[in-house]
C-alpha cells in the first residue's frame, strides 16, 4: 500500500512524458505490479471491463478506471492505428490519479508513458515469475513504440541478455535496432529461423494473422502482448494448445484476446497471473497473454507518487 501525496501547491501537477518516465522505473514498478496483481485477484483493487467507444477508421477511445484503499485512477486514451501512416503517435491520453478517501485529485500523468511502462512491467514480470533467472536471449516480435518500452525495461531488469527483433521486413528490423542500441547495445535483427536458445518470445503487433506458431516448449516462454480486439491474433493454436495459458486479467482475455478466441481454447483453463504469483506455476510451456487493465496503471500511479514524494 503507498501513501498518498500531500501537497499545498497551487493547481494540479500534469506530469509531462519525460516526468512520467523518470518517475516510474521499471525496478520497483515490477514489484508493485507484483503486489497489484495479488490485490486485484482479492477484489482490493477494483477495475471494470474498459469502455469502449468507436473513432474514425479503426480507432477507439478508452476508458478506463480503477480505485483502491489508498488512491484511484481514471485513465482516458484514444488509440488510432492510422496515425502510424502520417508519422504520428497512434495512442494519446492522459491518466487523473486521485486520493480515493477525499477524492482529491493529486496528478496527472501521460497517459500513453504509463500505458507503455505498467504493459512492459507486465511482460517482465511474467519473465521473473515463469523463466526464474534472468533471460540470455529474448525476441520481440514487432517494431513499434511498445517495442521500445520492452527494450528500455529488459535492459533494466536484464541488461545483460541479447535482444532479436523480428518485424515487417528487413528494413523495419534494421531502422528500429538502430534506434534502440544506444540504450541495449546487444540488439539485432533477427535469423530468419529463430535460434533455439530463445528463452523468451514477446508479440507486439496490432496483426490479424498469426506471427508465432511454433511448437510450444518448457524452455521457451510466450507472452502476447499486442493483439487486444477479437479480430487480432498473434499466437498460434500450435503453441498454445501444448502451453498452459495464463492471462494477466482472464475476464478481460474473454473479450480482446483475439488469439486465444480464435484457437478456441478452454477458457476454465486460462489462469490468472496472480496465482502463479501465490503459487507454484505449473511445470511445461507457458504462454502469458496479456490484456491490460487499470489496476496496473493504479499501480504505476502508486510507484510515480513514491518518486515524487522522494523528490520534495
Amino acid at each position: 500500500m503507498m501513501e498518498t501525496l500531500a501537497t499545498d501547491a497551487p493547481g494540479i501537477p500534469f506530469w509531462d512524458r519525460a516526468r512520467t518516465a523518470a518517475a516510474v522505473p521499471f525496478a520497483p514498478l515490477v514489484d508493485a505490479l507484483a503486489v497489484a496483481a495479488v490485490e486485484y485477484l482479492r477484489g482490493e483493487i477494483r477495475s471494470p471491463e474498459r469502455l469502449s467507444v468507436p473513432l474514425a477508421g479503426e480507432g477507439v477511445s478508452l476508458s478506463m478506471p480503477a480505485s483502491a484503499a489508498d488512491i484511484a485512477i481514471h485513465k482516458l486514451v484514444n488509440v488510432q492505428p492510422a496515425n502510424a501512416a502520417a508519422g504520428l503517435p497512434s495512442l494519446h491520453g492522459v491518466v487523473t490519479v486521485s486520493d480515493s478517501s477525499t477524492g482529491r485529485p493529486i496528478c496527472f500523468l501521460d497517459g500513453p508513458e504509463l500505458t507503455g511502462r505498467r504493459t512492459a512491467g507486465i511482460s517482465l514480470l511474467g519473465i521473473r515469475t515463469f523463466l526464474g533467472s534472468s533471460p540470455s536471449r529474448v525476441l520481440l516480435i514487432g517494431t513499434g513504440v511498445q517495442s521500445g518500452h520492452h527494450v528500455a525495461g529488459l535492459h533494466a531488469l536484464f541488461p545483460g541478455c541479447a535482444i532479436l527483433v523480428r518485424g515487417k521486413n528487413p528494413s523495419s528490423e534494421a531502422s528500429f535496432c538502430n534506434a534502440w542500441r544506444s540504450v541495449h547495445p546487444a540488439i539485432a535483427p533477427c535469423p530468419a529461423a529463430i535460434p533455439a536458445d530463445v528463452q523468451v518470445v514477446i508479440a507486439l503487433t496490432t496483426s490479424k494473422q498469426v506471427v508465432y506458431d511454433e511448437a510450444s516448449s518448457p524452455s521457451r516462454l510466450v507472452i502476447g502482448v499486442g493483439a487486444f480486439k477479437p479480430d487480432m491474433a498473434e499466437i498460434g493454436a500450435r503453441t498454445l494448445g501444448g502451453s498452459s495459458i495464463y492471462a494477466d486479467d482472464p475476464a478481460g482475455a474473454r473479450h480482446e484476446a483475439g488469439d486465444l478466441m480464435r484457437a478456441n481454447v478452454d477458457w476454465s483453463k486460462v489462469m490468472p497471473l496472480a496465482r502463479a504469483l501465490t503459487e507454484r506455476p505449473r511445470a511445461g510451456a507457458v504462454v502469458l497473454k496479456s490484456v491490460g487493465t487499470a489496476a496496473w496503471d493504479l499501480a504505476a500511479a502508486r510507484v510515480a507518487l513514491r518518486s515524487f514524494n522522494s523528490w520534495h
